[in-house]
């Protein structure tokens, strides 16, 4: 079973930067992507960044220039770099990870971007 185990969410002012992390319990080469999206509350989850292995990384428009995906594969982790934090990327954060079986995600860490 796959477990993916995010960190790093809490409050943040407008401006502020926060990293999160998510470790996952196997190689992240082993998934055909890896990612985060988001769901703030009464929204649907949407899209923040994924990263197809071999492929360019996806951001959402409303990130763009603003967060930064990457990864360390030596400690099956991938990390969102969140920078210029603004009220609106307020919502909890979900790391998530694909093979060719199914999609898997972790358990969420809130982020609240308030002054």
């Amino acid at each position: 079973q796959v477990q993916l185990v995010e960190s790093g969410g809490g409050l943040v002012q407008p401006g502020g930067s926060l990293r999160l992390s998510c470790a996952a319990s196997r190689s992240i080469f082993s998934f055909k992507s890896m990612g985060w999206y988001r769901q703030a509350p009464g929204q649907q989850r949407e899209l923040v960044a994924l990263r197809p292995n071999g492929g360019g990384i996806n951001y959402a428009d409303s990130v763009k220039g603003r967060f930064t995906l990457s990864r360390d594969s030596a400690k099956n982790t991938v990390y969102l770099q969140m920078s210029s934090l603004k009220p609106e990327d307020t919502a909890d954060y979900y790391c998530t990870a694909e093979d060719y079986l199914r999609t898997y995600w972790g358990q969420g860490t809130q982020v609240t971007v308030s002054s």
